[in-house]
């Protein structure tokens, strides 16, 4: 049994978890904050057997593109005042860990 830990944007997990349900799979959602932007992200975590993790994995990159955003990136150019400049940054994709599990239990 594996457990199958996937962070991914607040935008993509809604229909990614969704996809992974349609496909049997128990999906449990987390909200979760990430450090690059400081903007909200979604845990999802999924319990399977073995011979099913190639699949999870499969849909939740199907649902989690990557793509370009533009935000406003602060900077100093004098003492004491700062100015907003947009910057292009990479958002979405998805970051996955498979772990095992040493035990399961649903009570």
């Amino acid at each position: 049994m594996k457990l199958i830990l996937a962070i991914m944007s607040n935008d993509d997990a809604p229909t990614a978890s969704s996809a992974l349900t349609k496909e049997g799979y128990s999906v449990t959602r987390l909200a979760t904050t990430g450090g690059f932007l400081r903007a909200g992200n979604t845990t999802l975590l999924i319990g399977c057997e073995n011979e099913k993790v190639d699949k999870a994995i499969e849909v939740i990159g199907e649902y989690s593109s990557r793509r370009t955003e533009v935000v406003p990136a602060t900077s100093s150019y004098d003492i004491g005042r700062f100015a907003s400049f947009p910057v292009e940054v990479q958002v979405g994709g998805a970051t996955i860990f498979v772990l095992d599990v040493e035990k399961f239990m649903k009570l």
